[in-house]
């Protein structure tokens, strides 16, 4: 079943329902700008679902947010684990009551990527009076962190830190900023930290008979990303597992190892 488009033109919770009803089983690929989104049904219902740092039922709510990007459903692709139990219905109605309310943040907070950063009070003698989870939030405001990072430092949705930060920004205690360019070392640092992931999933998958193999690929995309060339050589190993795997395994495994590979590039 070839079914893809713009999230413009039709709305997640609508594509969603579209495929439900007719019971497959297969995967959701979601794409806007450097963002990507997996949803997996099967059998109609949605059972896992990744984007960012985000799993199971908070990225679907994630995802169903989004006002732009591209979809494509892949059919027959299952996921390799279950992250959902609610049904369709469900998480279909407490993802519109969220973009209704996103309507009303997204008034003030442009996105989650903005960071957010304590205001100058003018009149250092007026009382400031905070809830306890304005409290929280000030304890991981610095200026650096994102809406997304402090989500992720709490430990709850971004969705819920924007809800928080909308009346500490109305009451002007906070501002919001783009998000600065990561330094060198830290973005070199998250790309080897990905490229041992997908190494250790091409070793599952492949087997240990192609262990030289996949240790001299991961060696040279190391190589490229000491020499400023990161992602094309992420990219580039990530193309000579799946040769590999290919070869030896055959096209189902390198399917799986595909996909599987994709799902750790999104987490």
């Amino acid at each position: 079943m070839a079914f893809q488009g713009s999230l413009k033109e039709l709305p997640l919770p609508d594509i969603i329902q579209l495929v439900s009803v007719s019971g497959k089983t297969g995967r959701f690929t979601l794409t806007r700008e450097d963002d990507r989104g997996l949803i997996f049904l099967k059998g109609g219902q949605m059972v896992h679902a990744v984007v960012g740092d985000l799993v199971g039922e908070e990225a679907i709510y994630a995802l169903a947010i989004w006002s732009s990007g591209d979809f494509q459903f892949t059919a027959g692709e299952e996921a390799d684990r279950q992250t959902i139990t609610k049904s369709n219905t469900n998480l279909l109605m407490e993802a519109a009551r969220r973009l209704d309310e996103w309507r009303v943040l997204s008034k003030k907070i442009p996105g989650v990527d903005f960071v957010p950063e304590l205001l100058a009070r003018d009149n250092r003698h007026e009382q400031v009076t905070l809830t306890p989870h304005e409290w929280m939030l000030v304890t991981k405001i610095d200026g650096h962190r994102s809406i997304a990072d402090i989500g992720r430092a709490l430990n709850i949705s971004s969705f819920d830190v924007a809800k928080i930060l909308y009346g500490m920004i109305t009451g002007e205690l906070v501002q919001l900023k783009k998000k600065s360019e990561r330094n060198p070392d830290e973005e070199n640092g998250e790309l080897v930290d990905l490229a041992a992931r997908i190494r250790a999933v091409a070793e599952e998958y492949i087997g240990d008979s192609a262990h030289k193999t996949i240790e001299k690929h991961f060696l040279h995309a190391l190589d490229g990303i000491m020499s400023g060339n990161g992602d094309e050589a992420v990219n580039t190993m990530v193309v000579e597992f799946e040769k590999t795997a290919s070869l030896l395994r055959g096209v189902a495994v390198t399917e799986q190892l595909r996909s599987r590979i994709s799902e750790i590039r999104t987490v």
